[in-house]
């Protein structure tokens, strides 16, 4: 259900989209009163319109207010209004509105302007909110073009070790900072390399993928894991990090010591040939991941075809 949200007071633009809408059963549209943009913020709905006319208030500011909430930082916004004056319709894209559109409303543009902006949402939703990185579905695709264009280039698999004793320490919104930190580092080293094709996914958590054109693995891997082991320290206090742990309470009530997290990182080298699927590079990929898991700190294997 593709849920709509128009800030108008006089319902006249519900009742438009209503009826041009009628037909679309997964499209819902909810009115909303200026004095009701706190809803509009809690709900996070898939697209938002404001009609300048009815509001009674700056329509700038009502943009500014909507546009600054982290939540609805991709949520589409368009303006309708009956001001022609080409400033004003500058100062109202300058907060980031997506589409000014001008009264009286054009149905079938604005329905299709709707209808739009709704499916690149749905695009853009794949992509992880917290680190901007693309998800599974673009990872599965740039791993298939790949395999069809039989190119030659490696998969890196990351994971966080210890990760969840320090969310439970530290709190999710200190784990989501080492998540951001995490992406940033990946980002950074697989970034730098010769190559100007490398792909970095978030798959989720504290798991990233990133593909390589680069053969000097073993170089990438390690720039990684030096700047991740160096840098991590920052999201610790200094009781913990002087003592190397964390100590946690398990189930039981127990408390348990957990090394201070590392980072493992799995590299699956494709060569034309070898894989037939992405299923089978995920199968060597998680088996090289755990390897590189069940070695204390932060480590990393790399597996090569077998000559």
């Amino acid at each position: 259900m593709r849920d709509i949200y128009i800030i108008d007071n006089t319902e006249t633009t519900l009742n438009i989209l209503k009826e041009l809408f009628h037909k679309e059963k997964d499209y819902e549209f909810t009115s909303i009163k200026t004095d009701e943009i706190d809803v509009v913020l809690r709900n996070i709905p898939d697209m938002i319109i404001v009609d300048e006319d009815t509001i009674g208030v700056d329509v700038k500011e009502v943009c500014k207010i909507l546009r600054q909430d982290e939540d609805n930082s991709i949520t589409p916004i368009i303006v309708i209004s009956s001001n022609w004056d080409k400033d004003h319709r500058l100062e109202i894209l300058k907060q980031s509105v997506e589409y000014f559109i001008v009264k009286p409303i054009e149905k079938e543009y604005i329905y299709y302007t709707i209808k739009n902006l709704t499916r690149l949402l749905q695009v853009n939703r794949r992509v992880s909110p917290l680190t901007g990185l693309p998800g599974n579905v673009q990872i599965q695709t740039e791993m298939k073009r790949r395999l069809l264009n039989k190119e030659n280039f490696a998969i890196l698999y990351f994971d966080l070790d210890n990760f969840k004793a320090y969310n439970d320490i530290y709190g999710f919104s200190n784990g989501d900072e080492i998540i951001k930190f995490t992406a940033r580092t990946i980002v950074d080293n697989i970034h730098t390399t010769d190559s100007n094709d490398n792909f970095i996914g978030h798959i989720g958590g504290d798991d990233f993928i990133a593909i390589a054109s680069d053969g000097d693995y073993d170089k990438i891997c390690k720039k990684i894991i030096n700047e991740f082991d160096e840098n991590v320290l920052k999201y610790y206090n200094k009781e913990d990090i002087e003592k190397g742990y964390i100590e946690v309470a398990n189930r039981k009530g127990i408390i348990e010591q957990f090394p201070l997290t590392s980072i493992s990182i799995g590299v699956v080298v494709v060569e034309p040939g070898r894989f037939r699927n992405t299923l089978e590079i995920g199968e060597i990929g998680a088996q090289v991941k755990h390897q590189a898991k069940s070695i204390s700190g932060s480590s990393y294997i790399i597996n090569r075809r077998r000559k």
